[in-house]
């Protein structure tokens, strides 16, 4: 076994272990999402998710990895590379390009899983259905290309290591368009007063869920590597815990002395927006650095959530705030604090102003064709469930199955088709 084997042994093992702390990520997504909305509607989240991960998956593999990874055509789509076929020797890899697709492939996972929360509790699931399909086939693999693909944002220089803008801006501003054209929930903003509150069904719950979050984003950042022996695994791990304890430090701290009491949705929510923050420039920024991109994401996403009320956009779980709020100003961090190239570190304006761009493409793409998206669905499938539906709650709508429930005895079970079967035979 030569060197080189062994090294490439290693640097598969490695990708392999973070693509599937990431796609446990999604447990963090169907936990946090079900305990933050209500019980009624968690077999419904759950069912998301497993849209997300089922039809995602294929529809990444037959089309979007091709669109993001293939050969680049003027630096706008990738043109090779569908169902893994076609000339792909311009990745320049030490793994296998499966083991690369695997590790991506969790990666368009969670930017669809970011849109599920923002339109959690009203959505046609057969509409979201569609979404998924044109999410993960078409929206995220052409942006994604244009950053890490070799496209035209990555020439001018973009830096995003992980994601804060490819995924969680691109995403929460797609979660934005799609919780505008939806509208919001039967009864949260009445035409007189002040808004109603949906308290959280579980926060134990919602908990569990950060917390397998926060656990797979080690695997989201330091795998972004993809290699085992990169030294600069140990210092992507420390930022990204620093930034996540300190998002949720300071929005346990803001809402103590601001409310008097320490608000656990706003700290749950503060902890990922910190991840979110860091997620572009772990590679790149310092420790301190780290700390205060983490706390200035906390309190960023206090301030999109007013926002939001204000406006009367519901976005039951906080997607556009954590994801959108704090993966923008992750992207633009980099432009300020990367030890290369930085603002603050004696780099100039260059990367500043790349960044800036960049997110501003990215952002404005996520919202546009997630809005025209929606309403080309709506022509041929009603986007919104019925008022009936959201009433009763989609788990019994549209899966016909309780989340809970307090029976200890067998359902009786009637075939109901029973007299057609009579009459046609």
């Amino acid at each position: 076994m030569t060197l080189e084997t062994l090294n490439a042994g290693l640097d598969t093992i490695w990708v392999v272990l973070t693509a599937a702390m990431i796609l446990l990520m999604e447990g963090g997504f169907a936990l946090l999402e079900a305990g933050f909305v209500r019980t009624k509607n968690n077999v419904n989240i759950i069912m998301k998710v497993f849209a997300d991960i089922t039809i995602g998956t294929l529809c990444y593999f037959v089309v979007g990895f091709g669109l993001m990874y293939g050969t680049d055509l003027i630096g706008s789509i990738g043109t090779s590379g569908f169902m893994l076929k076609g000339d792909l020797s311009h990745i320049d890899l030490t793994i296998s390009i499966d083991a690369f697709w695997l590790f991506q492939g969790a990666f368009v996972i969670a930017v669809i899983s970011i849109v599920s929360g923002a339109v959690a509790e009203r959505i046609n699931f057969r509409a979201y259905l569609i979404y998924v399909v044109m999410m993960t086939a078409f929206i995220y693999p052409i942006a994604g290309h244009w950053v890490w693909g070799g496209g035209w944002l990555s020439e001018l220089g973009m830096q995003d290591f992980a994601g804060s803008a490819v995924i969680h801006a691109l995403g929460g501003f797609s979660a934005l368009a799609a919780a505008v054209v939806i509208g919001p929930r039967v009864g949260k903003f009445p035409s007189e007063g002040p808004s109603s509150i949906s308290l959280p069904s579980n926060l134990p719950l919602a908990s569990v869920g950060a917390f397998l979050l926060w656990f797979g984003w080690f695997g989201f950042n330091a795998g972004s590597t993809l290699q085992a022996t990169d030294g600069r695994i140990g210092h992507i791990a420390i930022v990204t815990m620093l930034s996540a304890a300190s998002g949720g430090a300071g929005t346990m701290l803001y809402t103590l002395f601001r409310y008097g009491r320490s608000d656990a949705p706003s700290v749950i929510n503060g902890s990922l927006a910190g991840l979110v923050g860091i997620t572009a420039g772990c590679a790149f920024v310092s420790d301190i650095a780290a700390i205060l991109i983490g706390a200035v994401s906390g309190m960023l996403m206090i301030a999109a959530t007013n926002w939001l009320e204000a406006r009367k956009i519901d976005d039951p779980v906080g997607a556009f705030p954590v994801h959108a709020a704090s993966g923008m100003w992750g992207t633009i961090a980099v432009g300020l604090f990367a030890t290369e190239g930085g603002l603050f570190t004696g780099g100039g304006w260059h990367l500043l102003r790349v960044q800036a761009l960049g997110l501003m493409v990215l952002c404005i793409w996520g919202f546009v064709l997630t809005w025209m998206v929606f309403k080309v669905i709506n022509i041929w499938v009603p986007i919104r469930s019925t008022d009936e539906e959201e009433e009763l709650g989609l788990d019994i709508s549209y899966h016909g199955i309780m989340a809970t429930h307090t029976s200890p005895e067998f359902i009786k079970s009637e075939n109901y088709f029973k007299q057609e079967e009579e009459v046609k035979r």
